[in-house]
């Protein structure tokens, strides 16, 4: 299962931001929680700038509950569909 966002909903998005987006939408139907260390390594992006551009994701209207979940060894977020 992927979430499918409307194109004018993800259009206010960053290009990092958009990049997060789509990786969350297409594995959140296998997993819950995503490390932002993980999230990074699979988009060649830091964990620092994952986690400053998850708040927009979790704003806005994409199908998408997104929570700050934990801390242990990097930010963990919750997500679900």
């Amino acid at each position: 299962m992927s979430v499918q966002v409307p194109a004018a909903d993800a259009a206010e998005l960053t290009d990092r931001q958009r990049r997060i987006l789509e990786y969350l939408c297409e594995h959140v139907g296998t997993r819950t929680y995503f490390k932002s260390r993980l999230i990074g390594e699979e988009l060649d992006l830091s964990a620092k700038e994952v986690g400053t551009n998850m708040p927009a994701l979790q704003r806005g209207r994409f199908g998408l509950d997104i929570e700050k979940w934990g801390y242990s060894s990097g930010t963990t977020w919750k997500v679900t569909a």
